[in-house]
């Protein structure tokens, strides 16, 4: 079974997102993070309707490194409610599934 996921938040500016990702790859957590250009985001919070320029991460990661890389992301995000969703990946290169799978390892000592 493929244990490799492509995990989804947003950040309030690319500063912040920049500093999210660079974190997340120091600490394995993650094997590549996209950083994409800022998009604007409509939602409803607290009984209200908002609207927000974000900065989207796109993070490659493993099921195992998963409880990592969500307590890197609440332990620093700025939201009160980050978003952090999950997706599984069913298919890709296996070479590049081998890659993130490697990256996110973190070796016993």
């Amino acid at each position: 079974m493929n244990d490799i996921l492509l995990v989804i938040t947003n950040l309030p500016d690319a500063q912040a997102a920049g500093q999210l990702a660079q974190r997340l790859i120091e600490e394995r957590a993650a094997a590549c993070v996209n950083q994409l250009a800022p998009c604007t985001s409509t939602y409803r919070w607290q009984a209200k309707i908002e609207t927000a320029t974000e900065v989207p991460l796109l993070i490659k990661t493993t099921r195992a490194a998963y409880p990592r890389l969500e307590q890197l992301i609440r332990a620093v995000h700025p939201y009160e409610l980050p978003e952090i969703i999950a997706v599984p990946v069913i298919a890709g290169l296996p070479a590049y599934l081998e890659w993130i799978s490697q990256e996110t390892d973190i070796l016993e000592d």
